[in-house]
C-alpha cells in the first residue's frame, strides 16, 4: 500500500492524533535529554528517560528516537566516560547504556527492548574489591539488535550486522551477518 493510498484510507482524527503526538515527542526530546552533553535536531522522546552524566559525555546525533514508556531506558555516562549515538537511530524501552570508558552507537542503529550494553564489569572477578576491566563498546552504521540482547565490554558488532534475542555478544561479529546465542556466534552471512 502506497503512502498515499495509506492516508487516504486513515480516517483524519487518527491522522491529526498522530501528528499532535509526534509534535509533543519532538517538543520534549530537549527537556527529557537535558542532561546529554548534546543533542541533535530532530530527537523524539516517548516518556521520560534516566540520564545521568556524572563528569562524562552524552552525545546524541539527529532525528534520534527514544521510546520509554513502558519501561525506562537508562543513559549514563561516568566520569570521562562517552556515550555516542549516530543520526537516525532508535533506542527502545528498557535499554541501559552505561559508558564508564566508551560506547559509539553508529547511524541507522535500531536497539529493541531490555538490551544491556555495559563497558565495564564495575569489579573484579575474583577479587570483588579489585579494578574493573574496561573496554570500549562500537556498534557500527545500520546494526540491529534484538530484544534482551547484552553487549559486553571490549565488542565491535560490524556494521549491518543482525544479532538475534536473547543473545550475549562477548566477542566481536563481522560485518553484514546473523550472530546469535549464549555466547554470540554468526549464524550466517546476510
Amino acid at each position: 500500500m502506497t503512502t498515499l493510498a495509506l492516508k487516504q484510507s486513515t480516517p483524519p482524527t487518527l491522522l491529526a492524533r498522530k501528528a499532535v503526538q509526534y509534535a509533543l515527542k519532538r517538543l520534549l526530546a530537549p527537556l527529557a535529554l537535558r542532561g546529554c552533553t548534546k543533542v541533535g535536531t530532530g530527537a523524539r522522546v516517548r516518556g521520560w528517560p534516566c540520564v545521568e552524566n556524572e563528569g562524562g559525555e552524552i552525545v546524541i546525533g539527529k532525528n534520534f528516537a527514544l521510546f520509554t514508556y513502558l519501561a525506562k531506558v537508562q543513559l549514563y555516562a561516568g566520569p570521562g566516560g562517552r556515550l555516542e549515538i549516530g543520526d537516525d537511530s532508535f533506542v527502545n524501552n528498557g535499554v541501559i547504556l552505561s559508558a564508564t570508558h566508551s560506547i559509539k552507537i553508529g547511524n541507522r542503529v535500531n536497539i529493541a527492548p531490555h538490551c544491556v550494553l555495559i563497558d565495564n564489569d564495575f569489579h573484579g572477578t575474583a577479587d570483588r574489591n579489585g579494578p574493573p576491566k574496561i573496554a570500549p563498546i562500537v556498534l557500527e552504521d545500520d546494526v540491529w539488535l534484538g530484544t534482551r540482547v547484552t553487549v559486553l565490554k571490549g565488542v565491535t558488532i560490524g556494521r549491518g550486522s543482525v544479532i538475534a534475542s536473547g543473545s550475549v555478544v562477548t566477542k566481536d561479529v563481522p560485518p553484514g551477518v546473523l550472530a546469535g546465542g549464549v555466547p554470540a556466534k554468526v549464524i550466517k552471512a546476510l
